[in-house]
């Protein structure tokens, strides 16, 4: 170590593999984003097409506001694969990792698209008459 670089070589390396990690599972996961909004969206689109008469009077400015405050809580969530992604990355599975963090994916889609039906029918519906 000279005295112009404070970091010994070991921690110059363990923090490039670090940057590295985080710039793969940012480009994995934000590339997904999008869809994983876009299917929300459309659980509630669905919801309201197909209970149309009775979700009328449910627009209201409150429950507008409460929608993007559960979008934002969404989002929040869907960054929880990263805690999940980044060490992964940091193993020695990286290589299986990144063919297999689909998996994660597909597991994290379904629990939010199940967490939104359940929201819609037993939070909004029982109160829409």
């Amino acid at each position: 170590m000279n005295s112009r670089d404070p970091l010994p070589q070991s921690d110059r390396s363990a923090s490039r593999a670090l940057s590295s990690s985080l710039r793969d599972a940012m480009r994995y996961w934000e590339q997904r984003r999008l869809i994983y909004n876009l299917v929300l969206v459309l659980v509630c689109v669905g919801w309201g097409v197909a209970t149309w008469p009775h979700f009328r009077p449910a627009l209201t400015l409150l429950h507008l506001l409460q929608l993007l405050v559960l979008g934002l809580i969404a989002n929040a969530l869907y960054c929880a694969a990263y805690f999940v992604d980044v060490p992964m990355l940091l193993s020695p599975l990286a290589g299986e990792w990144r063919t297999r963090r689909v998996g994660l994916w597909w597991a994290g889609m379904l629990f939010a698209t199940l967490l939104t039906n359940y929201w819609i029918a037993d939070e909004i519906y029982p109160f829409v008459r």
